[in-house]
C-alpha cells in the first residue's frame, strides 16, 4: 500500500467519533469528565453508570467503543464488571480509572483484559492522549508503566505451566510481536516493517488469537517469557 493511502486510512481512523461509557459511583466526578469531553467533537459520551452491574447493562445496550471504568464501587466493583464485559463483549476497550497506584490493582485489571489505565489524578491532556491511543488500536498504558507490567507478569509466570499457542506464529507475526514487546506503537511498527497500520492491526489480532491472550501487554509477556525478545 502506498504512503498516500496509508495516510488517508490513518486520517479516517483519527476522525472517527469514539463512543464512550463512563462508570464511576461519584456523580460529581462523572459530571467533571462529561464537561471535559464536551470540548472534544471526536468523542461522544453515550452513557453513564454508577456501579458494575449498571455498567454491564449499559455496555450491552449501548455497545460503546470504550469504557472508563472505576474499580472501587459499591455493589459490583470494576474488576468483576471488567471480567464479564470482556468475556461477553471483547471488542469494547476498557480503561481503568483508580485512585490507587498499587501494582496489584493494575496487575489484576490486565489479567481480566483491561486495555489501559488512568489514575484519577490525571491532567485533562492525559485523558485525551489515552483516548487517542485507543482510537489507534493501542494499549493505553504509559510506556514506563508498561515496561514494569511486562516485568511483573513475567516474574509472576516463572515456574508455572504455560499454554502453548494454538497455532504457530508466522515469521511476520514474530517480527510484529518483538516490536510490540519492546513497546512500539502501530505506526512505528508499520514504518519499521514497511507495511500499513491496518496490516499491523491484522497481525496483532491474529497474534492475540493464536496465543489466547487478551491484549498487547499479555502478548508482550509471552514474548519475554518464551525468549522471543
Amino acid at each position: 500500500m502506498d504512503m498516500g493511502l496509508q495516510s488517508q486510512l490513518r486520517t479516517q481512523s483519527n476522525n472517527r467519533v469514539l463512543h464512550l461509557l463512563l462508570v464511576d459511583d461519584h456523580i460529581i466526578f462523572r459530571k467533571g469528565i462529561a464537561a471535559l469531553l464536551k470540548g472534544r467533537p471526536d468523542v461522544k459520551l453515550v452513557g453513564e453508570a454508577g456501579n458494575g452491574s449498571e455498567a454491564i447493562e449499559a455496555a450491552r445496550q449501548l455497545m460503546p467503543d470504550v469504557i472508563l471504568m472505576d474499580l472501587r464501587m459499591s455493589g459490583m466493583d470494576g474488576f468483576e464488571a471488567t471480567r464479564i464485559i470482556k468475556k461477553e463483549l471483547p471488542s469494547i476497550k476498557i480503561i481503568i480509572l483508580t485512585i490507587s497506584d498499587g501494582h496489584d490493582d493494575l496487575f489484576t485489571s490486565i489479567q481480566l483484559g483491561a486495555d489501559g489505565y488512568l489514575p484519577k489524578c490525571f491532567e485533562p491532556q492525559q485523558l485525551f492522549e489515552i483516548l487517542d491511543q485507543v482510537k489507534l488500536g493501542e494499549t493505553a498504558f504509559p510506556s514506563a508503566m508498561a515496561t514494569k507490567i511486562v516485568q511483573d507478569f513475567s516474574q509472576a509466570a516463572n515456574g508455572n505451566d504455560h499454554a502453548k499457542p494454538s497455532q504457530e506464529l508466522s515469521t511476520r507475526e514474530l517480527e510484529v510481536l518483538r516490536l510490540v514487546a519492546r513497546g512500539d506503537k502501530n505506526k512505528e511498527i508499520a514504518d519499521i516493517l514497511e507495511i500499513s497500520e491496518n496490516t499491523v492491526k491484522n497481525h496483532i489480532r491474529s497474534i492475540l488469537e493464536k496465543l489466547s491472550v487478551r491484549n498487547r501487554i499479555q502478548a508482550a509477556v509471552y514474548a519475554v517469557r518464551e525468549g522471543i525478545i
